[in-house]
């Protein structure tokens, strides 16, 4: 592991500070770093600047410094370039997230030892439906959310798998997410925690308006398609709860799995079941 790529979320109050240490520690220690280039404008530092979009080409592994809304979206702007991405976490929560600021030197010495494995995590491809055309496309790491407005009455979506009638559940809408995304929104839903290793699909109704409606883990193989109804116009599909597009009624989400995935690298003595605890809180 000779080259290493930074990205920072600059928004988070010790983003460029971490930024600058972990890149004088990676130098010092004998690799060479590239910059994303919004970055390395602010750091003074132009000559190590890349775009994110030509990381695959120049890094060998991407440092992501933020929460687990930063890498998530760098992991869908990396999807398929099989980079093993290491976020570092300045967030609240940091999910998804294997170091610490206060972690930095070992965590630079760990990478370029090799110390460390790369999870190979399952995404999921959307695409929306309007009168037989497709009007967007989009990849999601953790979900993809169907649901209605702030203010606006319930909504009903018609789920079939591979063509079959799955069910129609009337409420606030459907999140439909990877084993990675099991432990975000579908999580706060009622939805199972799936170990995140799994090849599977995960269909967890929000705030269904009845007492049968349960989350269900579906074959990640299957393509599912959902068609929303409603008696106003304030539908949406998110995805990853970061990118948004307004529906109409009568417009079929269909969701698959994506032939990208996204490694991440995590240290080979912590356990899912400790991020489990640790995360969540358990006592």
């Amino acid at each position: 592991m000779k080259t290493i790529g930074i990205m920072a979320n600059q928004t988070k109050p010790t983003a460029l500070t971490v930024a600058k240490k972990l890149t004088d520690l990676i130098e010092y220690k004998g690799a060479t770093v590239c910059l994303d280039t919004d970055l390395a404008k602010v750091l003074g530092q132009e000559n190590k600047g890349i775009p994110l979009d030509d990381f695959p080409i120049h890094v060998d592994c991407a440092f992501v410094l933020g929460g687990d809304g930063t890498l998530l979206g760098v992991a869908r702007k990396l999807a398929g370039s099989r980079i093993p991405i290491l976020g570092i976490n300045l967030g609240y929560l940091g999910f998804l997230s294997e170091a610490e600021p206060e972690d930095l030197s070992a965590s630079v010495d760990r990478i370029l030892a090799g110390e460390y494995c790369v999870e190979k995590r399952l995404m999921l491809e959307a695409e929306v439906i309007r009168q037989d055309e497709v009007v967007k496309r989009g990849i999601s790491l953790n979900d993809i959310g169907i649901a209605k407005g702030s203010f606006s009455r319930m909504i009903t979506c018609t789920v079939k798998m591979d063509g079959t009638f799955v069910s129609t559940y009337s409420g606030d809408g459907v999140i439909i997410s990877t084993p990675t995304g099991s432990t975000a929104y579908s999580l706060s839903c009622g939805g199972p925690i799936v170990w995140p290793g799994l090849e599977c699909i995960l269909l967890t109704p929000i705030c269904p308006h009845t007492l049968t409606s349960r989350p269900m883990v579906l074959p990640a193989n299957s393509i599912l398609e959902i068609e929303v109804a409603a008696n106003h116009n304030e539908i949406g599909v998110t995805i990853d709860g970061q990118e948004g597009f307004t529906l109409e009624r009568g417009d079929i989400v269909r969701i698959g799995k994506s032939p990208c995935s996204t490694h991440l690298i995590k240290w080979k003595e912590r356990t899912f079941f400790e991020v489990i605890r640790k995360k969540l809180q358990e006592q």
